[in-house]
């Protein structure tokens, strides 16, 4: 029995086909069939039901992925745990929201770059629904959310914290004094849409708090509420410590609501199934770099390996420092 039997076996069942896991293994489809079928006559028994349309696996072809899955997950851990990270050779499919691109993606690109120059970065930019979905689907390895999914077949990591406040353009509101929240509900509302983690998480916050704004415009482009919010189309919550510069020229205002809004906690999403050291160490990776104060941010790190890197420690050494001063 070896590895690219059970790869084999183990990605036609998780696929549900022949011809998609020869595309995600590389090869052919008749390499994938081979594999199975020398598998099948190894213990002399069918894994699959070859008299459906769709590859669905037999009771013993049941057995054989769990096996498959787990001897699969020990060989990965073990090879990522003896090569040196500056070794690993993989790519990375990592998804992140507009708002994380907009601020500390290139950080944390970098930062990976150093630790791991062989690994190939595919960065994904879309809303949090769409990008949980491609996770599940096996088209992301990891992605950087705002904390609004509770699904078991996913695991969630915090990195970093994102302050909102109500903001408009100079004039629109009375922003002398504290508003409560139903007298903002009196001005139309700039929201994000279900498909966006700050959306769903601000839904069933107003929701919680009674609020039923009369009209909205929903967009999920940050950078298109940003300029409604300037054109003074109405009222938003926008990110206000990235956006400061266009407070201080007098661009947008911040209102003082009761209650406060809360803070949105933002976590590495990934799939319980598919854990491994690299993924671990992109999470702490991304829990150094994240930073939503200063949007576009420019501050390059110097292009050197992990060992050199100034102002970065190892994952191992920074994660027990944040769990001595928890």
């Amino acid at each position: 029995m070896t590895f690219k039997q059970l790869e084999a076996v183990y990605w036609v069942g998780r696929l549900g086909g022949f011809a998609q896991a020869a595309n995600k293994l590389h090869t052919t489809q008749s390499a994938i069939s081979k594999r199975v079928q020398e598998l099948e006559s190894l213990f002399d028994t069918p894994l699959f039901d070859r008299t459906l349309r769709t590859a669905r696996l037999t009771d013993k072809g049941q057995e054989m992925f769990a096996v498959a899955q787990r001897l699969l997950g020990q060989r990965d851990a073990a090879v990522e745990q003896f090569l040196r990270p500056e070794v690993i050779e993989r790519r990375l499919r990592l998804g992140v929201t507009e708002l994380t691109a907009m601020t500390w993606l290139p950080r944390l690109v970098q930062r990976i770059e150093a630790f791991y120059p062989k690994v190939v970065i595919e960065p994904d930019v879309d809303t949090s629904v769409a990008l949980r979905d491609k996770l599940l689907a096996d088209e992301l390895d990891i992605v950087i959310v705002p904390d609004a999914f509770e699904d078991p077949r996913c695991e969630a990591r915090r990195v970093g914290e994102l302050e909102m406040a109500w903001m408009c353009k100079p004039g629109l509101v009375d922003a002398s004094r504290p508003l409560r929240m139903h007298e903002i509900a009196r001005y139309r509302l700039l929201t994000q849409s279900n498909k966006s983690g700050v959306g769903l998480l601000m839904d069933r916050w107003m929701g919680a708090q009674g609020m039923k704004p009369p009209g909205s415009l929903v967009s999920n482009n940050m950078l298109a509420l940003i300029s409604m919010t300037v054109s003074g189309l109405g009222v938003t919550y926008l990110p206000w410590r990235c956006l400061q510069p266009m407070i201080d020229t007098g661009m947008l205002t911040t209102i003082r609501v009761t209650p406060a809004l809360p803070v949105t906690r933002y976590v590495a999403l990934y799939r319980g199934d598919q854990r491994s050291s690299l993924i671990g160490s992109i999470t702490m990776l991304a829990q150094e770099s994240c930073d939503f104060t200063r949007i576009f941010q420019t501050e390059a790190l110097s292009p050197v390996m992990a060992d050199g890197l100034p102002g970065v420690e190892k994952p191992g050494r920074a994660v027990a420092r944040r769990r001595t001063g928890a």
